[in-house]
């Protein structure tokens, strides 16, 4: 819900034990956004109200027509090429007949909504490093032999992985904005009622979408008026510094995740209808953006002290040290 409110959080990574229905939340988000206008009859999914993302063909065209579209979500699969991913130039084309053609790839489909990879820590390094780079510049760049396109690649990569099937390289976990992780249920009363409704699903899709239908509307609601409401949200010189202590507390390399949290407590603000950022929008975000960029040692997990990071924006942290 962050990311769709504040898409330059940087996705996030869905850490969980397999049967979690950690897809099934991903594939949901598609129907929990209500439908939007984009650009009639474009390859790349461009807004008309984001006319500075435009791929060339809409910059192009002297009349823009729109139409309703709902947010796409976008499955890379794990054994995906290169090409596949980024897009390929027809170098035949462009030597016989001097024209640049451009077959495009995932990426080019992923434009403006959601990009989703499931056991993201089984995909080649390589690949998950070119998603990336792309998910922070917003563009991709193809080159093949002295030829190159670009297009807009403005979507929101969402991760989920088995950590029993490995885990991804530190400097691969910093670049998803946040990470949270999906445990099964232990409360019995619970468990049952997840039996019950994956039955009834199954049973009857149509009429158990119907269920859940006007709180699904609300939420999609909720989450536009927040996006509109995020440019107004403030934030304090103290929220800031704020931020810049947890991190240094927690030894946390770089300044990525100083970035992250405060986006990711705007955002929150912002979704709980406020128009400025207050303490409990940090401890959340610190929840959600330090876990998986705190320092540890191999075969360890890291815990986040909750209570210390508390302490630290109430202000009281004299002489008080992490717990790991």
């Amino acid at each position: 819900i962050l990311n769709m409110i504040y898409p330059q959080i940087g996705g996030v990574l869905i850490k969980g034990e397999k049967g979690t229905a950690k897809s099934t939340a991903v594939r949901g988000l598609s129907d929990v956004m209500p439908s939007r206008q984009e650009n009639e009859g474009c390859l790349y999914h461009c807004l008309p109200e984001a006319s500075g993302y435009w791929c060339d063909g809409c910059r192009e065209r002297k009349e823009q027509g729109s139409s309703l579209s709902k947010l796409q979500v976008v499955t890379l699969p794990i054994g995906a090429s290169e090409d596949r991913v980024l897009g390929t130039i027809d170098i035949e084309k462009a030597i016989k007949k001097g024209e640049k053609h451009f077959e495009p790839g995932i990426l080019a489909y992923a434009n403006n909504g959601i990009l989703y990879v499931d056991e993201i820590n089984l995909l080649d390094d390589h690949l998950v490093d070119l998603l990336l780079d792309c998910a922070a510049m917003g563009v991709n760049t193809v080159e093949r032999e002295g030829i190159s396109f670009k297009h807009p690649a403005r979507f929101t990569l969402i991760g989920t992985m088995n950590p029993e099937e490995g885990d991804l390289r530190p400097q691969l976990l910093d670049r998803f904005g946040l990470m949270v992780t999906v445990e099964s249920e232990r409360d019995v009363f619970v468990r049952t009622e997840v039996v019950k409704r994956r039955i009834a699903f199954e049973n009857d899709p149509e009429g158990f979408c119907s269920q859940y239908e006007n709180q699904q509307k609300a939420l999609g609601e909720k989450i536009c008026e927040a996006k509109n409401r995020l440019k107004d949200v403030k934030y304090s010189d103290y929220i800031v510094e704020t931020i810049a202590r947890i991190a240094i507390g927690l030894g946390v390399d770089g300044h990525r995740a100083d970035i992250t949290m405060l986006k990711t407590a705007q955002a929150q603000a912002a979704f709980e209808g406020r128009s400025e950022v207050v303490q409990e929008d940090i401890l959340l975000a610190a929840a959600l953006c330090l876990p998986h960029r705190m320092r540890k040692l191999p075969f360890d997990d890291m815990v986040l002290d909750i209570e210390w990071i508390q302490k630290i924006i109430e202000g009281n942290n004299d002489g008080i040290t992490v717990s790991i």
